[in-house]
């Protein structure tokens, strides 16, 4: 007797890396059922819900490799769960990012819920990511492709949402996917990839900010306190930045180095390698770990990122308690910035992460307490 199909729900964007993920699938003799997630519902310039072209192109892909399809509406759940954090962030002078949310609250909670609901086995989405198993819990690994990785977004999964997900091009590289998608006349195979925040897309973000929240200008001041010029809102800034602050001038490019949000203040210094841009440990709170808790002795050493494209970083988290973690690098790491978040791993194993909550002190505090601290 054979075996029963298994059905997988998978979750498709209108992109190739989705569509291509509904050929594997298949392949693999799935009962495949494509559900493309309505998150968003603004027209752009010209008039066009831009929602509605990507499902156009979720049908042209369905229809094709003779699948049923389904959308369905979280746009409540994406205004309560996301933006509305995303808002409360920016307005407490934070730049967050809410891909991290999302794919908690939305992608792996209610779409994975649907999915199950409507009597899928499975949920898979077009996610960079890999898993296995190893002593009885469930692990999320890098995916193959180090420039596609998107482990980094994806740590506060559990083992829940892990034993019913799976990552079909998740072992793959991106060129293979495109290739993949080319040799099987995939009606996305030459679709660019979509890039920034979802729901504002290829829009001006001061622009897009301003009809929600209304911010002061203030003062860029350097940190011995001389003011150099007029920012447009605290929120607008990350340290770290150097496009988009206006300020010309004599001598090296000047980036942020920090705010002080209660006085509307973004400090700025001239030079990429400046002092202050750098700190050897930081505090986080809110950590969710893959395996449910964390089990290793401390002090525990291991490599972490604090953005996504970073490489990963020799560290060692020195305690944890009540979901707050103290990090110390080996090296010191610039631009660290609160309310981002640092992903943990063991080779390729993701571990979890955490919210910064505070970085530093940098080095430049310290040179006004050490004088011989040398900077790096």
């Amino acid at each position: 007797m054979c075996a029963e199909k298994k059905t997988v729900v998978l979750g498709m964007s209108g992109g190739v890396d989705s569509s291509l993920a509904a050929v594997l699938l298949k392949q693999q003799g799935m009962n495949v059922i494509g559900m493309f997630m309505k998150n968003w519902e603004e027209k752009d310039g010209d008039g066009i819900c831009r929602s509605a072209k990507e499902y156009e192109d979720v049908i042209r892909v369905c229809e094709g490799l003779d699948i049923p399809y389904y959308s369905v509406n979280f746009i409540k759940e994406y205004q309560e769960s996301v933006f509305q954090h995303f808002l409360k962030e920016f307005e407490l002078g934070f730049t967050p990012n809410p891909d991290i949310l999302c794919n908690r609250e939305i992608k792996f909670k209610v779409l994975l819920n649907k999915a199950l609901e409507i009597g899928g086995d499975f949920l898979a989405t077009g996610h960079y990511c890999q898993t296995d198993m190893e002593g009885g819990n469930y692990r999320l690994l890098k995916g193959k492709d180090p420039d596609k990785d998107q482990s980094y977004f994806l740590y506060t999964i559990g083992q829940r949402a892990l034993s019913k997900v799976l990552f079909p091009i998740g072992a793959m590289m991106k060129s293979n996917v495109r290739q993949l998608a080319r040799e099987v006349n995939l009606a996305t195979s030459e679709k660019k990839d979509s890039t920034g925040i979802c729901f504002i897309g290829k829009r001006d973000f001061k622009e897009f900010l301003s009809k929600y929240i209304v911010f002061k200008s203030g003062n860029f001041e350097t940190l011995a306190g001389k003011v150099i010029g007029k920012h447009d809102g605290v929120a607008y800034y990350t340290p770290g930045q150097r496009k988009g602050l206006t300020i010309g001038g004599e001598g090296e490019a000047w980036f942020v180095v920090g705010k002080d949000v209660k006085q509307n203040i973004v400090f700025i210094e001239q030079g990429a390698r400046h002092p202050a841009l750098f700190c050897d440990e930081l505090t986080a709170t809110d950590s969710s770990f893959v395996a449910g808790s964390f089990d290793f002795p401390l002090p525990f050493r291991c490599r972490a990122k604090v953005r996504y494209r970073q490489p990963d970083q020799q560290c060692t988290i020195t305690s944890i308690k009540d979901g707050r973690l103290h990090v110390t690098f080996d090296i010191p790491q610039r631009a660290v910035t609160e309310r981002q978040s640092i992903v943990f791993y063991a080779g390729d194993v993701c571990l979890g992460g955490a919210m910064i909550e505070a970085a530093g002190p940098s080095y430049y505090e310290m040179r006004r307490v050490l004088p011989d601290v040398v900077a790096p």
